[in-house]
């Protein structure tokens, strides 16, 4: 009876085939994922990135980190030993022979396939004489031979041999274990038992703890526990922040306290710089005892982000510190703002507290421009382009320029920008321009609807309201090539101009003054407001003196064409009038056209119907495709002279009101607007019906100036009262007799076909 048989590997050759697979199973992915990409790849984009980010602080430490890295170096050497290792098992592997050989008792006697009866006995009794054991042969061979000469002549045998490749039946099934048999030994068997031991109760639990205590540690977004729960702790005690207190709750994060990490570092040095420091910026709060902000970690972070606003030079170790400290402040005011939107929610659910106020919302927003940029609050927003200094703002905000922002320096021409910018040489200029062009203009469409109800327009007390926000990015330089294309065109048309009236446009220009002047007079009389029409002005023949008078003809004239105007609009009611007695007058005629108007009415309305279903099936199934895709975070790199890593260009989309100083929906940060983005914000409508004012606010964390505030208009309505009875509901009592005849029917009629039965 066949049975199961499990036996190690003696030989060594299955271990190979194991190993082999094992070591291919670990390198190939790795090579995959860990491959240094190509460096030339990334040589290109920084190059291309030169003109624009060459004087930014990330791009340097970029192009000194890829020239001094040689991590990608140690990962090839790496990647090339493992497939080293994978090439010579594989090679091992194809040079073993073959342990298992089919039986073949033709091949043991030493005869071709298909021998006859009598040429098998012939062989048989030649290799009996030549390795019996009674003839001093070998007793293994000789079982050998007889096995396959019985296999060969016996009819029981050569059956087992044809169906199961064995004359003595089915064998047992043997399992192979690719293990060498010296890890069964007796001999070795401690230490093959210390060395699972140690790998299964030490390494392992060791690694899965580490792996635990620090995950636990830690949120989503890769932030402390204890860093959101201070946030959240001061953000309640204080709801209305400003900008030097929130500064303060963000240098107390636990992300710059050396014991809680350990990229943090305390310097002996710091007792020295820092002080220094503090007196060179003024009044932080140094004496302030309430804790942390009194700790000496809090204090460095707030001396580090409070000098680089200020621009300000430090000492080589404190400037690694404070790139530390400027990395980590993004993301740590993203959680602050996560965390104000979490009491927000609170707040208007539970009630029972105050939840943080809209200002310090927008405070944590306008912080991590600052801090990304480099500027203090209370800056001008062209600091933010490359040469551009302190005394270099005179220029611009002159009563000749007024340029304050950066939307105005985009507006002015082209030769009053190179007037203005005459401090900056040819080449500083481009490269001026060429910052500038790179800074994104953003336009923001908006569209309020009321999804999955009959009437998606009307806007009923206490329905969710959906603002559908379209953000299409285009580059600054796009709006100088409209101001190029367009200077030309005005500039013809003003030539044109002039040459059509020749010297009658001072007398023009006087006659147009001396209009103002009558309307003037006109509107102090207090008579009707008269339609707005050019009049032709008579020539004047004197300068000054008949100014007036050409004033009163123009005003004259003015009533003249007014009068005729209100004559034909009379004439046309009368004519309009006089068609209605006739339509009057034939009825037949009325009933086609309220036919007419009718049947145009219902296809309008299919038409309707259609548009919004589709437009419904769209955004479903856009709905679906925003579900299904990963967009990529990257967007575009964001211009900071200051800031040490390159950063995305990121936003923020809400709605707020401004009067109430609340946010109406929670801000959504937009990660992936490269080219156009469309954004879903919901909320609900009030509980009391009117007219509300709000703000669509779009808020960049990256850049100072570029921020967009658009109003949004709602008109609430009281929502359609439930009906109690409706008349598919009023089911008749002769309708309820009837069926309850027809279940009695056919209860009698069960009970027939059962006696029917019996």
């Amino acid at each position: 009876m066949a049975g199961q048989q499990f036996q190690y590997d003696d030989s060594g050759n299955t271990f190979f085939y194991f190993l082999t697979s094992f070591v291919g199973l670990i390198v190939i992915p790795a090579t995959y994922y860990l491959w240094p990409r190509d460096q030339n790849a990334e040589q290109i984009r920084l190059k291309s990135l030169r003109r624009v980010h060459g004087r930014c602080l990330w791009y340097r430490l970029r192009l000194m980190k890829s020239q001094q890295s040689i991590v990608p170096t140690l990962k090839k050497a790496a990647l090339l030993f493992g497939w080293a290792v994978f090439l010579l098992l594989a090679y091992k592997v194809s040079k073993l022979e073959r342990e298992y050989q089919e039986y073949n008792p033709y091949e043991v006697l030493n005869l071709d396939p298909g021998a006859s009866l009598s040429e098998i006995k012939k062989q048989y009794r030649v290799l009996s004489l030549k390795f019996h054991p009674d003839k001093g042969g070998d007793e293994a061979t000789f079982m050998r031979i007889a096995k396959a000469y019985a296999a060969l002549t016996n009819e029981q045998s050569r059956q087992n041999w044809l169906i199961h490749g064995n004359p003595d039946g089915p064998g047992a099934t043997s399992f192979g274990i690719a293990l060498p048999a010296w890890i069964v030994d007796q001999k070795n068997s401690m230490l093959v038992l210390l060395v699972y031991g140690l790998a299964f109760m030490v390494i392992l639990p060791v690694v899965v703890g580490t792996w635990w205590y620090r995950s636990i540690r830690y949120s989503g977004d890769q932030i402390l526990i204890n860093t959101t729960q201070l946030f959240m702790h001061f953000m309640y005690k204080t709801p209305n922040m400003n900008m030097k207190r929130l500064a303060m709750v963000l240098t107390a994060a636990f992300e710059f306290d050396p014991r809680s990490n350990k990229e943090a570092t305390i310097r002996p040095t710091d007792n020295i710089e820092v002080p220094q420091l503090i007196r060179e910026l003024g009044n932080i709060n140094v004496k302030k005892k309430e804790p942390p902000f009194c700790y000496p970690y809090s204090l460095k972070a707030r001396v580090l982000v409070l000098a680089h606003l200020a621009r300000m030079d430090v000492s080589e170790e404190l400037e690694e510190d404070q790139r530390f400290v400027v990395r980590k402040s993004p993301a740590l005011l993203q959680e602050m703002i996560n965390v104000g939107c979490q009491l927000t929610m609170m707040a208007n659910s539970r009630g029972g507290f105050h939840a943080p106020r809209l200002v310090t919302i927008e405070n944590c927003m306008k912080l991590t421009q600052m801090i990304v940029q480099g500027l203090q609050e209370s800056k001008s927003p062209l600091l933010q382009l490359p040469h551009f200094e302190e005394e270099h703002l005179r220029y611009c905000i002159s009563k000749k320029y007024k340029v304050r922002t950066l939307q105005d320096l985009v507006s002015l021409k082209d030769s009053d920008r190179r007037s203005m910018l005459r401090f900056l040489g040819e080449e500083k200029y481009d490269e001026v321009m060429a910052v500038l062009g790179s800074f994104p203009h953003i336009t923001m469409d908006t569209k309020l609807q009321v999804l999955d109800d009959e009437d998606s327009n009307n806007i009923t007390a206490g329905s969710i309201v959906t603002v559908t926000v379209t953000l299409t990015r285009k580059r600054m330089a796009d709006m100088f090539e409209k101001e190029q294309e367009s200077t030309p065109c005005l500039g013809e048309e003003a030539a044109a101009t002039e040459d059509a009236q020749g010297d009658t446009s001072k007398t023009k220009t006087k006659v147009w003054q001396n209009k103002s002047k009558g309307a003037k007079k006109t509107a102090k009389s207090k008579k009707k407001k008269l339609t707005k029409k050019k009049a032709t002005p008579a020539p004047a023949k004197t300068k000054q003196a008949n100014g007036n008078v050409a004033g009163n003809e123009v005003v004259a004239a003015t009533s003249t064409a007014a009068a005729k105007e209100e004559e034909d609009e009379a004439s046309d009611k009368g004519s309009e009038s006089d068609e209605g007695e006739a339509n009057k007058d034939s009825p037949s005629e009325r009933d086609e056209d309220s036919d007419k108007q009718s049947d145009t009415e219902v296809d309008e309305m299919a038409g309707d119907d259609e548009e919004e279903w589709e437009a419904l099936q769209q955004s479903i199934q856009r709905r679906e495709r925003a579900l299904l895709e990963t967009k990529s975070k990257v967007t575009h790199p964001v211009y900071s002279l200051y800031f040490p890593e390159e950063k995305q260009e990121w936003w923020w989309l809400y709605i707020a009101d401004r009067r109430d100083q609340t946010l109406v929906s929670m801000p959504y940060h937009v990660c992936t607007l490269k080219d156009t983005e469309e954004v879903e914000l919901k909320f609900p409508a009030p509980s009391k019906t009117g007219n509300y004012q709000y703000s669509v606010i779009l808020r960049s964390d990256s850049y100072l100036g570029l921020d967009q505030i658009k109003p949004l208009k709602l008109e609430v309505h009281e929502a359609k009262a439930m009906l109690d009875n409706h008349p598919q509901w009023d089911i008749p009592d002769t309708e309820e007799e009837d069926e309850e005849q027809e279940d009695s029917d056919g209860i009698e009629e069960s009970e027939d076909d059962d006696e029917d039965n019996d």
